[in-house]
């Protein structure tokens, strides 16, 4: 080989190795391969899963990973923006392959689609950062002021914990009762009340957008694992959702992706499928 050609050799494995790669590393259902497209069915309107920024770009905890598992498969992501009462009928008459939201499980889903699963969710208390040395123990709520939203889970939740502070003998919680969540937040901050009793997913990002004026307390009560939808018996979309998300899971990208919105710990193990309630795992 001459200095020339050798220059030149040298030239192109530079600039190869400069080059984004983007082999495929899972293997894309017939579909995605035919198409060269990831087509997902999203509401892109609920933060901070899915929703469009100030400059009209998709963007979210959903996104992100669709666009992540897209590279993966090697196709282009294409979001359908599909009101969230179409999904499930969208998928049983074939509309597209994959409504990815935070679905929960129940046997009437169950009846039409099936569920990969890839976060949990549940109820959380929040409050001011400098309250949260006094939540403390296996009961922490016991003898605080909390409040909840009238007729939501987080209402009836604290009668239920009401129920384990007396039988461990512990002063009750005192649940007032508020019209909203924005209504809660301000009784927290003028001292009103000490905690705040809401979803933790909404709690997780009202911490992360106030940059932390309340802060979310480590326990998660009502633990439920969320998924995204396919088709009953699409074997070949459900594996390959679980194999990319599988390859996220290990190389710690699905966790700094749900970590960078302060999501981090509503992780689950690993992805799995849901074909009947009896898959459900406890994560």
């Amino acid at each position: 080989m001459n200095d020339t050609t050798f220059m030149a050799a040298a030239f192109l494995a530079l600039a190869v190795a400069a080059t984004p790669s983007f082999a495929q590393t899972v293997t894309p259902s017939d579909s995605v391969r035919e198409s060269g497209l990831l087509s997902v069915a999203n509401t892109l309107d609920f933060a901070p899963f899915e929703y469009l920024d100030k400059t009209g770009e998709q963007t979210g905890i959903i996104i992100e990973l669709a666009g992540e598992v897209a590279n993966l498969v090697g196709a282009k992501l294409d979001v359908q923006r599909t009101p969230f009462p179409s999904m499930i009928p969208g998928l049983a008459a074939g509309r597209f392959d994959i409504a990815w939201e935070t679905f929960s499980a129940t046997p009437d889903r169950l009846k039409q689609v099936e569920f990969v699963m890839f976060l949990k969710a549940g109820v959380a208390a929040s409050t001011l950062p400098s309250l949260v040395d006094t939540f403390s123990g296996d009961h922490p709520l016991c003898g605080k002021r909390v409040g909840v939203s009238a007729g939501s889970a987080s209402d009836f939740l604290v009668d239920e914990l009401n129920v384990a502070c007396a039988d461990n003998d512990l002063e009750p919680i005192q649940k007032s009762v508020f019209n909203s969540s924005t209504d809660i937040v301000q009784a927290v901050m003028s001292d009103r009340v000490d905690a705040r009793m809401d979803d933790a997913t909404a709690s997780s990002y009202f911490e992360v957008t106030s940059k932390g004026q309340l802060v979310v307390l480590p326990t998660l009560y009502n633990v439920a694992p969320l998924g995204l939808a396919v088709s009953k018996g699409d074997s070949a979309t459900a594996e390959m959702m679980v194999s990319a998300l599988e390859t996220l899971f290990e190389n710690g990208t699905y966790q700094g992706i749900l970590e960078s919105y302060g999501m981090g710990a509503y992780a689950i193990d690993a992805p799995y499928r849901v074909d009947s309630m009896d898959d459900l795992r406890e994560q």
